[in-house]
């Protein structure tokens, strides 16, 4: 079992306050504010840290699904974009789009499409958002 943490602090109220996070490794770190979250001002925010955290896991997952095929992969792409949306009083992820980019040596689109899907299926931040969030998959060879 592996169990990784981040701690983040609030100060203030809702729309003039400001947050900070630290992952405990000390790799990232950053702040982020209600205009950062809500109204596109420059910075970040929890959804870019959800997107970035099903990127990466989507990346290494499809890498594991192609090797166990036999078809190492040369290099993995995924972008992954979390939509908010006000739903009834709150707000909540509604959406996660994940564009899939492969160079897979020997394989063809509809093989790694599929090996994609699976990848989606299998991931652990898929798995957590799952029921939850609506996904989106465009799967390419690049």
């Amino acid at each position: 079992m592996t169990t990784s943490s981040a701690t983040a602090v609030w100060e203030g109220g809702l729309r003039a306050g400001r947050g900070q996070f630290n992952g405990k490794s000390g790799i990232i770190q950053g702040s982020y504010s209600f205009p950062t979250r809500f109204e596109g001002a420059e910075g970040t925010n929890p959804e870019e840290l959800i997107a970035a955290a099903h990127a990466s896991c989507l990346s290494m997952a499809l890498s594991g699904v192609l090797e166990k095929a036999g078809s190492s992969p040369t290099r993995i792409t995924t972008t992954a974009s979390a939509t908010i949306d006000k739903v009834g009083d709150g707000f909540r992820i509604t959406r996660m789009r994940l564009e899939v980019r492969g160079e897979v040596p020997g394989m063809d689109q509809a093989a790694f499409a599929k090996a994609a899907e699976a990848a989606k299926e299998g991931c652990p931040v898929s798995q957590a958002l799952k029921g939850n969030v609506a996904f989106e998959l465009d799967a390419r060879l690049a």
